[in-house]
């Protein structure tokens, strides 16, 4: 590839701003959230839905491989190029705009390159929010790609469940533009096209704009740390509290004793909430919220969470050994750092799995004794959404382990956990990461090849140029 030839006509197209060459500054496109690290031949940074027509149509034509990168906050190498130094990267970090925000249809029209941060400090005023949480603060591009669930999946679902509309660029000579964005609630009128693309990771076509549902954001909310009286007893404590506090009901995540611990000791400024300090083994952050405002002689929800709580410790065979109601700020503070404290921790594994509600305790107890017999030096750090099956299950060792040294230990750590998880408990070896380069071999092992050879035909379709750092 005459990459330089490539670069000046990129440049032409683009303008200074809108292509990046130099070994330095290309380091933050080549450069993953974890470990991943790859060569970028040249970043291009188109400004609009058109510029990313203009780059997608001359790489197709001229056989460049693409990576199509948002946030870059993904964790299985689906967002940065591999080590050959062939592959281009087209961020969406220009495409930034929030164009319309329509608080009637609670809807906000924005650029794939947006921050899910900088979107909720624009509508706030507005009363509005887009309720996908997250410890990681992604663009909205890569959210969609990625169909995202985070930690109040429980009360509003995934980013799927709250894409109205989007715009796509396709991988073919022509760079084409599909405009799916009237951001219609109700529209029956044939496929959901935009379903296509949300959760396959780009494969068949690059996200440029989005129409999003936006929800009212709570007025009130009360939280507590819950210390099951077992971890058998965890389903029905899921159930009893979905049923006593019915859609109030908007997180209940799991962490265990080691995660909590770890994200103790990487951020001082956390208060530990357990009494003397001592962490229980497992702990689940309960949130209960209201969009509207306390009215006159309704019960404010600290004293209703407290009261469901109550309820639960003096019922028969009670599911709880201890409860602590505390502010929601310091509550998610915490929650919110368990990821960098376990990544902190020493060297990790990280895995994003699924498994149907029921299961997750059977999956984790399982996994601890069998790990324990394997890889005894591993420690387990698990965390992730209860209320709708997902476990982000995090191995750490320590880094001075010699095992690391031996180059086939992380394969056959990820084989034996994946077998477990999808085998054996029938769960996801992806709950909302993606595929990328590090889940491929799983893909490739557990897809039906009826599945597998429908994904095919449809990249064909409609991107059959060399875009995305997967295959399906």
């Amino acid at each position: 590839m005459n990459t330089r030839h490539h670069i000046d006509a990129l440049r032409a197209l683009l303008g200074d701003k809108g292509i990046v060459v130099e070994a330095g500054d290309k380091q933050i496109y080549e450069t993953g959230a974890r470990y991943d690290r790859g060569r970028a031949a040249f970043v291009a940074r188109p400004a609009n839905t058109q510029e990313v027509s203009t780059v997608v149509g001359y790489c197709v034509r001229h056989d460049i491989g693409l990576v199509a990168q948002s946030g870059n906050t993904g964790l299985v190498s689906g967002s940065t190029p591999d080590d050959t130094g062939t592959q281009a990267v087209l961020s969406l970090d220009r495409l930034a705009g929030i164009t319309e925000i329509d608080p009637v249809n609670r809807s906000v029209r924005a650029g794939a390159g947006v921050r899910l941060s900088a979107l909720n400090t624009q509508i706030e005023a507005d009363g509005l929010f887009f309720p996908i949480d997250l410890s990681a603060d992604p663009r909205l591009g890569g959210m969609i790609a990625t169909n995202a669930g985070g930690s109040r999946f429980l009360r509003y679902g995934d980013v799927r469940a709250n894409t109205l509309g989007i715009e796509v660029v396709l991988a073919d000579e022509e760079g084409t533009i599909l405009d799916f964005t009237s951001g219609l609630r109700k529209n029956n009128v044939g496929v959901d096209w935009k379903q296509i693309f949300i959760g396959t990771c780009g494969a068949f076509g690059i996200i440029t704009q989005c129409v999003l549902n936006l929800e009212m954001s709570p007025c009130q909310s009360a939280t507590a740390l819950l210390v099951p009286s077992s971890e058998d007893a965890i389903p029905n404590l899921l159930v009893a509290m979905e049923q006593a506090c019915g859609a109030h009901l908007s997180a209940f995540e799991g962490m265990s004793g080691n995660a909590i611990r770890a994200a103790l000791a990487h951020v001082p400024s956390l208060r530990n909430p357990f009494e003397g300090g001592a962490v229980p083994d497992f702990a689940i952050m309960a949130e209960i919220t209201r969009c509207n405002p306390q009215r006159s002689g309704e019960q404010a929800l600290d004293s209703m969470l407290e009261d469901v709580l109550t309820r639960l410790w003096e019922s028969d065979d009670a599911p709880l050994a201890n409860a602590l109601v505390g502010p929601p700020e310091e509550m998610w503070a915490l929650r919110h750092a368990l990821s960098e404290g376990v990544k902190s921790a020493g060297r990790l594994f990280a895995f994003d799995l699924s498994f149907r509600r029921g299961d997750v305790m059977l999956f984790l107890a399982h996994m601890k004794a069998e790990l324990a017999r394997s890889f005894p030096a591993i420690t387990v750090c698990d965390f992730g959404h209860l209320g709708d099956g997902g476990v982000h299950f995090n191995l750490v060792a320590r880094p001075d382990d010699p095992a690391l040294a031996d180059p086939g230990y992380e394969r056959s750590l990820r084989n034996l956990v994946m077998a477990v998880a999808v085998e054996k408990f029938h769960g996801s070896f992806s709950a909302e990461h993606g595929i990328g380069r590090m889940n491929q071999v799983y893909y490739d092992r557990y897809t039906p090849d009826p599945i597998r050879r429908l994904a095919t035909n449809l990249k064909r379709m409609t991107s059959p140029g060399a875009l995305g750092a997967m295959t399906l």
